[in-house]
């Protein structure tokens, strides 16, 4: 994972239409069962504040989001508030300066801070899967990995993971080094990657949610590969906090991971309309209609929204090989130094659903 922001509709290839009014009532049976059980008045007011940052403004980063609109956060306690470090490698100096708890960010931007001294915790999964699509014209013959062989692939501009993913799949997955295959990958600013398969200069691009939406409803384009299900579940994006915070206020971390633990099994449980009323609420400038498209992807298509945020050694280990071999981190670190798994499996045990 890098340094872009894939949703910020930058350029007038890729315009957002602008979105209906949604009005959401209690019509879904799950989410009025737990907005039923929110704290009182009291609790409201004794909420403490609680200051996350986030990589870049993702659609994909939805579970804290749900938290958050969902009142799960104010439910345990919390008023969170969430601002946007400007960039993966942004977020963790961010927390390590104090000017917020928790990091959601490129789980191997703990890694790196680790190597330079700084003592971080990974304590939850936000993001379980890659959540990216290789799009193209119909008809595209584009179907398992060893098909872009020769093909020119719109990209945004390096360092990116729309980069990195496709370079990581070839190599490891399919066993092929990228240049010696012939790919070429077209880099291009945020917004044009869709524009660049319309006119033919490349043959597909890789896109995140939202614009691999986006291009589907306006373009005509169409996913034709998911990165998730060639590289398989990993730890891709965490929450993360300095260790002195566990220390001193494990009840803090707890309450968060409660919070994030019962988001994500609620946007798995309510048929997508907490991952809309949360979506629509974060981004105001994305049409309803891309959002419910994109929720599908999200949720029924890819592993990348977690149904609980545990982090298992197996999936550490699998993002530690992504992360290195997409050249985001230069070493590894072990799991047992670098993941606290307990809150994330007492918040966990706490919903009450199957892992």
């Amino acid at each position: 994972m890098q340094t872009e922001n894939p949703n910020r509709p930058a350029a007038p290839a890729l315009a957002l239409a602008s979105r209906r009014t949604v009005v959401l009532g209690t019509g879904a049976g799950a989410l009025a069962a737990v907005f039923g059980k929110l704290g009182s008045p009291a609790l409201a007011q004794a909420a403490i504040p609680v200051r996350v940052t986030e990589a870049i403004h993702l659609g994909m980063y939805v579970s804290v989001y749900a938290a958050k609109h969902g009142g799960f956060f104010r439910k345990h306690g919390l008023d969170v508030t969430v601002s946007s470090a400007g960039g993966i490698a942004l977020a963790v100096p961010v927390v390590l300066s104090g000017n917020a708890s928790f990091a959601v960010t490129g789980a191997g931007m703990s890694v790196n801070a680790a190597n330079e001294g700084a003592k971080l915790v990974n304590v939850a999964k936000i993001v379980g899967g890659v959540a990216m699509w290789a799009v193209a014209k119909p008809g595209s013959p584009i179907k398992a990995i060893g098909d872009f062989r020769g093909k020119t692939i719109a990209t945004l501009r390096y360092p990116s993971s729309t980069i990195q993913t496709p370079t990581f799949a070839m190599k490891e997955r399919g066993g092929f080094e990228p240049d010696k295959a012939g790919v070429r990958f077209l880099q291009l600013p945020n917004g044009a990657q869709a524009q660049a398969v319309l006119d033919g200069r490349a043959d597909v691009a890789t896109m995140f949610e939202w614009d691999v939406s986006i291009s589907k409803q306006q373009f005509n384009l169409e996913p034709v590969f998911s990165f998730s299900d060639i590289i398989g579940p990993l730890s891709w994006t965490t929450a993360m906090v300095k260790r002195d915070l566990i220390d001193k206020d494990p009840k803090l971390v707890q309450a968060f991971c409660d919070a994030i633990a019962e988001a994500q099994a609620a946007l798995h449980a309510d048929g997508n309309e907490l991952f809309v009323k949360s979506s629509v609420a974060e981004f105001s400038q994305v049409s309803e209609a891309v959002i419910r498209s994109a929720a599908d992807n999200l949720l029924r298509r890819s592993s990348a929204i977690p149904k609980n945020p545990t982090i298992s050694k197996a999936e550490w280990e699998a993002d530690m090989a992504f992360e290195l071999a997409g050249g985001a981190i230069r070493t590894t670190r072990p799991y047992e130094e670098m993941v606290d798994n307990g809150f994330a499996e007492r918040a966990t045990a706490k919903v009450g659903r199957p892992s």
